[in-house]
Parts: C-alpha cells; sequence; structure tokens
C-alpha cells in the first residue's frame, strides 16, 4: 500500500517511532533534523491544507488539527514544523500560479515569516530584494522563501505587502534560535541581500489569493489559531500520558506510598484530563460548525469568530496549565534533562505565547460578546 493511501493522521502516527529517535538530536542542535523533514515532505503532510494543483490534499481544519496533535505528541518542534509547513502551503500556495515550478517538487519545504517586511524596489521586469526575517521556523530545512515584502516603484510605497519567492541559495540563515521550549523548531533569522526576482515570483499576501477551495473561505485568523492550539493538545496528551507511567513506578523520596496512591497525583491527574478534554472538545465543536458553515456558503459571524478566539486561547492556556500541574505533582522527576515532561514544559509555554492564541485575545472576544468593537489583531482582520 502506498503512503498517501493512509489519511493525513495515520501517515503521521507512522512517523511516530523517527520523531522520537530525532527528538533530542532537534533539541540540540535547534533545527528539525533533516530525516524528519523529509519523512514529512514524503508523506504529503507539509501540503495537506494545500490545493490539490500543488499536491495537497485539502483536508479539513479538523484533519488539519488532528494531523498536528499528533505529531506534536512524539515531539513539539516536530509539530511545529508540521504546523508552519501546513500554514505556508495553505495559504501561500494558491497564489504562486505564474511560479508554480518553485513548488512542483514533493519534497520542496516552504518557509516564511511575517514578523517582518522586507524591500521590493522595481528593477525592471522585475525587483531587487532585501531585508531581515526573524521566526523563520524550519527555514534550514526548506528550499523556497517567501519573504514578505512592499514594493516600492517610482519612490512610492505599496503599503499592502506581497510575497517574494526567493529559492536557494538566495537566502541566508542567521543561527539566532537559542531558546528554552520548541528548540527544534528551528525559528532562526533569515537575510535577503541584494536578490532580483522576477515580477511572476511576487505573489499575494496571506490568504488573499483567489482558490476554488473552500479552506479559502474559512476565517484567516481562525486558521492561524486552530493550528497553534493543537499542537498544545499533543503536548498535553503526551504529558498526561507520561505522567501516568511515571505515577506507576514511582515511590517518591520519604514515603511509602507509590506516586500513583497520592491524593495530589489523583487530583491533579483528573483535573488535567478533564481540563485538556473539556477545551479540546470545544474547539472541534466550533471548527466543525464553522466548517459545516463554510461548505454551504453561509456566513460566520463575528460572534462565532470571537468565541472560537477565545476557545483557543483558553485551550493554549490549558494545554499549559495542565502540563504544569502534573510537572508539579511528579516532583523532582519532571526537572530532569532527558525526562519527557521537563521538554513538554518548555514547549507547551511557547504555544501560549504565540500571537494568535495569546492570553489576551480572551478579553477582545469578550468585547464582542459585549457589543464593543475588537481591538487585537485576530478579530479585527
Amino acid at each position: 500500500m502506498n503512503a498517501l493511501d493512509l489519511t493525513p493522521v495515520q501517515r503521521a502516527q507512522a512517523l511516530a517511532s523517527l520523531i522520537h529517535k530525532h527528538a533530542d538530536e532537534a533539541d540540540r542542535q535547534c533545527r528539525l533534523p533533516a530525516p524528519v523533514a523529509e519523512a514529512l515532505s514524503a508523506n504529503g503532510l507539509y501540503r495537506i491544507g494545500a490545493p490539490l494543483a500543488y499536491g495537497g490534499e485539502e483536508a479539513s481544519p479538523l484533519t488539519q488539527i488532528e494531523t498536528i496533535e499528533t505529531v506534536s505528541r512524539f515531539d513539539g518542534s516536530a509539530g511545529w514544523n508540521l504546523m508552519i509547513g501546513i500554514e505556508n502551503f495553505g495559504l501561500i500556495a494558491p497564489g504562486c500560479d505564474q511560479c508554480r515550478h518553485l513548488l512542483e517538487d514533493p519534497m520542496v519545504v516552504l518557509c516564511s515569516s511575517t514578523a517582518s517586511i522586507g524591500r521590493a524596489i522595481r528593477d525592471g521586469d522585475g525587483y531587487r530584494i532585501n531585508g531581515t526575517w526573524q521566526f523563520v521556523s524550519g527555514c534550514q530545512n526548506s528550499s523556497v522563501f517567501a519573504a514578505t515584502v512592499r514594493r516600492e516603484e517610482g519612490g512610492k510605497v505599496d503599503r499592502n505587502f506581497v510575497y517574494a519567492m526567493v529559492p536557494v541559495p538566495d537566502f541566508d540563515i542567521e543561527e539566532t534560535w537559542d531558546v528554552a521550549g520548541m528548540r527544534g523548531s528551528g525559528s532562526h533569522d533569515v537575510h535577503v541581500r541584494d536578490v532580483w526576482v522576477p515580477d511572476n515570483q511576487i505573489v499575494a499576501p496571506l490568504g488573499a489569493a483567489a482558490s476554488d477551495s473552500a479552506l479559502s473561505r474559512f476565517p484567516l485568523g481562525a486558521r492561524l489559531s486552530y493550528n497553534k492550539v493543537a499542537i498544545g493538545f499533543g503536548l498535553a496528551r503526551s504529558a498526561l500520558d507520561g505522567f501516568i507511567d511515571l505515577a506507576e513506578g514511582k515511590v517518591p523520596r520519604f514515603s511509602s506510598l507509590s506516586l500513583r496512591e497520592r491524593s495530589s497525583a489523583q487530583l491533579a491527574i483528573a483535573e488535567s484530563e478533564v481540563r485538556v478534554r473539556s477545551s479540546r472538545a470545544l474547539v472541534m465543536e466550533l471548527v466543525l460548525g464553522m466548517w459545516q458553515k463554510v461548505l454551504q456558503d453561509r456566513e460566520i459571524t463575528l460572534k462565532e469568530k470571537a468565541i472560537f478566539h477565545i476557545a483557543c486561547s483558553d485551550g493554549a492556556r490549558a494545554a499549559a496549565e495542565s502540563v504544569d500541574r502534573v510537572c508539579d505533582a511528579a516532583g523532582t522527576s519532571s526537572n530532569f534533562k532527558g525526562h519527557p515532561l521537563e521538554r513538554i514544559a518548555r514547549d507547551v509555554k511557547v504555544i501560549r505565547q504565540h500571537i494568535t492564541v495569546a492570553s489576551h485575545h480572551i478579553e477582545d472576544g469578550g468585547k464582542v460578546l459585549l457589543g464593543l468593537p475588537a481591538t487585537g489583531m485576530m478579530l479585527r482582520s
């Protein structure tokens, strides 16, 4: 059976041993090891949200969440890289009709960043590109960089940004990603210095390209949010399962009771399990409801978007709080490098720090529910 005959989740599950094998290496080297990136490409996982014309599957939001969640259970950084790849191909590739050749090879990985905006100065029938972009996850595994730029011509600057598609070797990587959590995401800086690209490599901004895919009608802010919280759910599931394994065998110092016999451990796993499951169930329920409306060409209201962003931000918080809860109950074990809970505790904090699911969106969603205008970027868009 061809691997692509399996569902995306089944393909993700089949990579468990490979991802586990390279997780320590990813954490040490601050990048996703090549064998993992190649396996994600070979199994078509980066492109599950991309249009069919670009080797994609146009998988539903629920399938995207479940696939990212699955990989994140094996390693948070691998899940992060997959999430970014799904977003890049799903939101940028639809605008690449005139430079399709850059993405034709199914092993191509596409990276990007909206953390900075570079310059694109008109030069003949193309543009001269310059800039530095931060937080370019997966850049060391990528052969094309989508650089966010503003076009300049005749001294006038177009305030709307677009993407300049820059293939290797025309972008440089500066290894700046030395952090605590999500070390293996490889979110280094990328520089483009005086590189000329033709007009056909200037493409539409994030999610703005015309497409027949139903995914193109799903709210952009929601797409950027559900993929982040999916990583949190995967990490939390791994932490809760890991805590159960630890509790079965650990007898804490100065105690005759095993960890699982302690009331504090019992309360921690009970409350964490329900917190994660309930948050996940709400996100999936809301995603399904919005997806059905998209398929029926019905409008998704601002109130629905607000409730969804509240749910995603709360889901990110639920994942982090639940991991913290079981790590506290686990005692010193969870503080030793090499213990699965130690890395998960570092990684899961990064999710709730991300701008798309940060906790301030809960307040902004509350404003909408009370009839006030939204002020945050996710609901304003």
